[in-house]
């Protein structure tokens, strides 16, 4: 990636050793609720790559409990204005189920999670503390986000910032209009959202992975990620 000395966070896995953990100067392994890390894993990968020759795979069969996530804190030094940008491959699309593959710590929100996952098989964002998803998931809402097509390289980029409360993300370098919070209610997409006054988020950690809550089984595949304080965009 081109960009990588102007960036906090910049990861293509390549100095990584295949079947081996990711660098652990970088990246620690867990999960915010529990973890089985006998039954998924976080690995370095060769069988697949968006860029390069590797990439970081999780393992997650669908067992209680069985969430993994890599974890870096950069993201918590960005001051208020935060942007993120990742590649993931899915091995199954997402379903109905409620899932998880981004969370963030946030420390305002009495360190509750902020997460990216799925749920009506489109992409969305949740608040764990309360619930609320983005977009709603009325007909409206969904229609408004977009699904993730299983065994492609799909680049999710997102801005955060906590000052104005304001949330957008991009899929494969397009704004995607369910997933805005631009601090004006708009029903059937971020009214629920909006419902919590001063939603100002702290950052403090940044986490890719799975967590499930209905048995979904998957293999995710992660690669090119990148923390900043502009957009990244997703070109090398």
């Amino acid at each position: 990636m081109g960009t990588c000395s102007s960036l906090a966070l910049c990861e293509d896995f390549e100095a990584g050793t295949t079947g081996a953990a990711p660098d652990a100067a970088r990246w620690s392994i867990g999960a915010p609720d529990c973890s089985k890390p006998d039954v998924s894993k976080a690995l370095i990968d060769s069988t697949q790559a968006h860029t390069g020759s590797r990439s970081l795979r999780i393992e997650a069969p669908g067992e209680y409990c069985g969430h993994v996530f890599i974890q870096n804190t950069a993201i918590a030094s960005l001051g208020p204005v935060a942007y993120g940008r990742f590649f993931v491959r899915l091995s199954a699309a997402l379903t109905e189920q409620h899932v998880t593959l981004m969370s963030m710590r946030d420390a305002a929100d009495n360190n509750s999670e902020l997460r990216m996952g799925g749920q009506g098989g489109i992409l969305m964002w949740n608040r764990k503390s309360d619930d609320a998803t983005l977009p709603e998931l009325s007909p409206v809402g969904i229609s408004m986000s977009k699904a993730i097509p299983a065994l492609t390289w799909t680049c999710i980029e997102f801005a955060i910032d906590s000052n104005a409360g304001t949330l957008k993300t991009w899929v494969d370098g397009n704004a995607v209009a369910g997933l805005e919070v631009d601090g004006t209610a708009t029903p059937d997409v971020d009214r629920r959202w909006l419902q919590r006054a001063n939603w100002k988020p702290a950052l403090m950690d940044f986490k890719l992975g799975w967590e499930q809550y209905s048995n979904v089984a998957n293999t995710l595949w992660f690669d090119d990620i990148a923390l900043g304080t502009s957009r990244i965009g997703c070109g090398p």
